[in-house]
Order: structure tokens, then C-alpha cells, then sequence
């Protein structure tokens, strides 16, 4: 068993890099629906950019939240860029592509893709795989 570790918290004795506002700060909450459809070249699968600077509804600065739905026999071509990147997989099954390797994919697994790792993801399964993409900062 992986040992569990006490959260120590933000305070870190520095100065905030985003200064604190005088008023209270309210979230965005959204739902897919809220977000920004965008299609990728060459792929049947469609993103919606649902936390992004381009979503007026949650128009975050440091980070993208997309959710990405691939359908059956569909891929995203292996491709690579400067931002650094979280797959979690909600839905579905299907096989990444990396620079040195493949791997099979679930439900529950989470791929962390440093800046400039070769990656792309194609279903191989029977249902829509559906992914959780998160970028920082976020792609254009």
C-alpha cells in the first residue's frame, strides 16, 4: 500500500504569483453543454472546450478542460506540442500511441504527457471512448 502523505497547503511563505482580489471570487460552474465545440484535423472525434480561454461561460487563463469523445474506429493522429497534458479516461477503451511504445487504454487510466510527448489515441473498442483532457497552460 502506497503511504499517504499530509497535505501541507498553499502557504509556502512567498508572494502570491496572482495577486489576491479585495472582493471574493465566485466560481463558473458549467456543463459540457456550456462549452466550445472544436474539431481536430483528420479525426472523426469532436473536443469541447468547457474550462478554456475561449469559453466566455468558464474563461480560465492557466488551464483547458476538455472533454474529448471519440467514436468507434476512429483515431487522433500521434502529434506533439509545448503544453503539458493529462488524459483521463471516463469511457471506453482504445490504444495510445507514444514515441517509443503502445498502450492500451481503460476506463479509470490517466496518461500524463509531459511538453512535446508524442501522443495520439485511437478506439478500439465498441463505445464512444471519452476523454477528460487537461492542458496548461491551455492550447490555442
Amino acid at each position: 500500500m502506497a503511504k499517504i502523505t499530509d497535505f501541507i497547503g498553499y502557504q509556502t511563505g512567498k508572494p502570491p504569483t496572482i495577486p489576491k482580489p479585495d472582493h471574493p471570487v465566485d466560481p463558473h460552474i458549467v456543463s459540457v453543454r456550456d462549452g466550445i465545440p472544436v474539431r481536430y484535423p483528420e479525426c472523426d472525434g469532436i473536443g469541447v472546450r468547457v474550462v478554456h480561454p475561449t469559453n466566455p461561460q468558464a474563461p480560465a487563463k492557466n488551464l483547458g478542460l476538455v472533454m474529448f469523445y471519440l467514436p468507434p474506429h476512429a483515431a487522433l493522429s500521434p502529434g506533439s506540442h509545448e503544453t503539458e497534458e493529462t488524459y483521463v479516461i471516463l469511457e471506453g477503451e482504445g490504444r495510445m500511441t507514444f514515441a517509443n511504445f503502445q498502450r492500451d487504454v481503460k476506463k479509470g487510466d490517466f496518461v500524463h504527457l509531459p511538453p512535446w510527448s508524442l501522443h495520439g489515441i485511437e478506439n478500439t473498442g465498441t463505445e464512444t471512448v471519452v476523454v477528460l483532457i487537461a492542458t496548461s497552460p491551455p492550447n490555442p
